[in-house]
């Protein structure tokens, strides 16, 4: 009973933690699943809190990775499979390029230029087809996957230009959404692991925070069937800014 314990509790970690962070992964979830957009960001901010530093970003994505997974074959039907065909191979080359240049960038900078792109792909103008179309979605992943290893903040990102993409359509955006996060997070494991970070000694607590997501995306895309486009969009726009003006007051905080 002691070894399964130590397992699941990372050594220094106490177990109050460990239970605070299985139900904010069951929360998040269902979160993402019903809003779309925000469970990411938020499970970030409680990992930044109780966990090392430099063990937030890795287990972020090992997460990340599991709970996308999850949404994505839950709603597989929904996806536009034609957006991965482009997004897939940005990934990799983003991931590639990271993997040269881990080290550490001015995260303020990164915040205030993520957060103006999010609040124009919001509110701005709609993009000219040629932005969210193959070449688009392309360079489009190359760049938020490249960004999401030096800083966790990249979904509200990539999920403002799904949005954008699919018109605001609820079901594929959060389908294809959750198939791109999955594609991002992949490498990450990877990356790190090169890197020196040893991730067995958390695989235990991700795989307990990955199974509580299951439940909490179940929940979520219930809640998510209740919701007009319309609502849905609203809902989207208005949390996307919110977590965008986050990111602006961590950035000029960081100056």
């Amino acid at each position: 009973m002691d070894a399964v314990l130590q397992w699941f509790v990372p050594a220094d970690l106490p177990v109050w933690a460990v239970v605070v962070l299985i139900v904010t992964a069951c929360l998040t979830s269902a979160m993402t699943a019903a809003l779309g957009i925000g469970g990411g960001v938020l499970l970030l901010a409680v990992l930044s809190m109780l966990l090392p530093a430099a063990a937030v970003i890795p287990l972020h994505g090992l997460v990340q990775l599991g709970s996308n997974a999850n949404r994505a074959a839950f709603t597989a039907p929904h996806i536009r499979w034609r957006v991965l065909y482009w997004f897939a191979p940005g990934v990799v080359l983003g991931a590639v390029l990271a993997s040269f240049l881990l080290i550490e960038l001015p995260s303020s900078l990164l915040q205030l230029c993520i957060a103006s792109f999010i609040l124009l792909l919001c509110w701005g103008p709609a993009i000219p087809k040629v932005v969210t179309g193959p070449l688009g979605t392309f360079f489009a992943a190359i760049g938020t996957t490249f960004l999401s290893h030096f800083v966790g903040a990249t979904g509200p990102l990539v999920a403002s230009f799904i949005k954008q993409q699919q018109n605001g359509q609820r079901q594929a955006t959060v389908a294809t959404f959750a198939a791109v996060m999955t594609l991002q997070h992949a490498p990450k494991a990877l990356v790190y692991s090169a890197a020196g970070f040893v991730f067995q000694e958390w695989l235990g607590l991700a795989l307990a925070m990955i199974l509580a997501g299951v439940l909490g995306t179940k929940l979520g895309l219930n809640m998510l069937q209740k919701t007009s486009d319309q609502r849905f969009a609203q809902m989207f726009n208005v949390l996307l800014t919110l977590l965008a003006l986050r990111l602006l007051w961590q950035a000029f905080s960081g100056w």
